[in-house]
């Protein structure tokens, strides 16, 4: 089951790839010479891209830590990061 999970996170695409393919999309729904049978696969698509953006920028916020300050011993003092919500 590791190697599953190894192949998956190898195969999934890095929110910039995911970050072109929506913008793409875009792109071409706004450029408005998409046929109507392929309106609806398209926005479909970019729903799917758009949320693997949101949900990789999630994760990187759940990630980054918070300077607080310095403790006495220079030691840098972090919290978990809090979007304000």
């Amino acid at each position: 089951m590791a190697n599953r999970t190894k192949k998956t996170e190898k195969d999934a695409a890095s929110f910039e790839e995911e970050l072109a393919a929506l913008e793409k999309i875009v792109a071409g729904l706004e450029s408005g010479d998409v046929p109507l049978s392929q309106l609806v696969e398209r926005y479909e698509a970019g729903t799917k891209h758009l949320k693997n953006c949101r949900a990789k920028l999630a994760e990187a916020e759940m990630r980054i830590e918070q300077l607080r300050g310095v403790s006495e011993n220079g030691e840098p003092e972090t919290s978990e990061f809090a979007d304000g919500n």
